[in-house]
């Protein structure tokens, strides 16, 4: 069962970092969240992947699978997957690569998916949703079904609003309220 104090008690010591950042967006903070330590920790990792998995469950049909973007979704994508076969729960992985391959088979979507799938798409940080939103053009290019993105933290600077123009809902675990930020 999914512990949300737990994950913020875990946000705030292990990703929550106070000083001056640029973020990927080009845009200055005052704080950084370096979700990688997170999930890559093993509680986080576990805490993360319920409460995702508690999220999918709890929108009604599961999707074929889940994923996003390299690297930074990849172990997301692949906690959730533990978890879900744990519960024998049909729910499969896949990675949208930054670009496609220039070798072999050439994709940009790597996984047990085909056209037709729906799929979640899954992000640790949400600032302006650039990441995740090329996530979803490259995922909806191959022929996968998105309509939802799951992310770890909302910085509520932009992402809700991005993704709403393209047909998208954001669901998050927490958001930089939550952190009195």
């Amino acid at each position: 069962m999914y512990q949300r104090d737990q994950l913020i008690e875990l946000l705030r010591s292990e990703a929550l970092q106070l000083g001056d950042f640029t973020l990927a967006s080009g845009a200055k903070a005052s704080y950084y969240l370096d979700c990688r330590n997170l999930t890559l920790h093993p509680k986080g990792a576990n805490l993360i992947a319920q409460g995702m998995l508690e999220l999918i469950q709890s929108r009604g049909e599961l999707p074929a699978a889940v994923g996003g973007m390299a690297i930074g979704a990849d172990p997301i994508t692949a906690s959730i997957v533990t978890i879900a076969g744990q519960q024998d729960l049909p729910l499969k992985g896949f990675m949208v690569r930054k670009e496609p391959k220039g070798h072999g088979t050439g994709k940009q979507v790597e996984g047990p998916v085909k056209p037709g799938d729906k799929v979640v798409i899954v992000e640790d940080v949400i600032t302006s949703g650039g990441s995740a939103i090329k996530a979803v053009e490259a995922a909806r290019k191959f022929g996968l079904e998105v309509d939802t993105v799951i992310a770890i933290i909302d910085r509520l600077a932009g992402g809700e609003e991005a993704f709403a123009a393209v047909g998208i809902e954001l669901v998050t675990l927490t958001t930089i309220k939550d952190f009195g930020l």
